[in-house]
């Protein structure tokens, strides 16, 4: 298997057996999420420095407006897509096998967790691993100490308020909170507090 037909394995969906091919592959990616992320999160980096280091992460270019505060983990970084002027402060962790999808402007707070893979159900079938994305809008802030769930859908400009655990869809210009995050309220373009 190559990162390529992984890739393509995760990202239509497809579960990832315990032990398989994909499964042992999923391992030799994260040995190299692994070494790079030991590299952010030891030292100081200027800006720049970060910014080669977490595209060598991600295996793509991150724009000059992308910020990061280390640490920072994941344990495969290669289903990461970031926009334009995002910025993760300290202590984040993504699960990105299933996809992790960040729009231009969003903000995502200290000690968050983007989680893409749920385990099956069947005590039998449990060290599989089942896939699903998480897209993240434009213009969204993710508070601190959230966790978002596998599959989610956050819409442009919302607002994931600190503690939340985020298990399903959130529209767009809606502020939810809470364990299992509820809407709040919804969010006006005027408001500046």
């Amino acid at each position: 298997m190559n990162l390529e037909a992984f890739l393509d394995h995760l990202n239509g969906g497809k579960t990832v057996v315990g032990g398989s091919d994909a499964h042992q592959f999923m391992h030799l990616v994260s040995q190299e999420a692994l070494r790079i992320t030991a590299q952010i999160n030891t030292g100081y980096h200027e800006p720049q420095e970060l910014r080669t280091l977490f595209s060598q992460l991600i295996g793509k270019p991150v724009d000059d407006s992308f910020g990061l505060f280390p640490p920072f983990y994941t344990d495969c970084g290669k289903n990461i897509t970031i926009g334009k002027h995002v910025f993760i402060n300290m202590g984040c962790k993504f699960q990105d096998q299933g996809g992790i999808t960040i729009g231009d402007g969003s903000l995502i707070g200290h000690n968050v967790v983007l989680a893409t893979l749920n385990h099956a159900m069947s005590p039998q079938h449990r060290s599989d691993m089942i896939p699903a994305p998480i897209h993240i809008g434009k213009n969204v802030w993710i508070g601190s100490n959230s966790t978002i769930l596998p599959g989610v859908t956050i819409g442009d400009g919302a607002i994931v308020a600190a503690g939340a655990v985020v298990n399903k869809d959130v529209a767009a210009n809606t502020l939810v909170a809470g364990v299992p995050a509820k809407v709040i309220r919804t969010i006006s373009e005027e408001e500046d507090t």
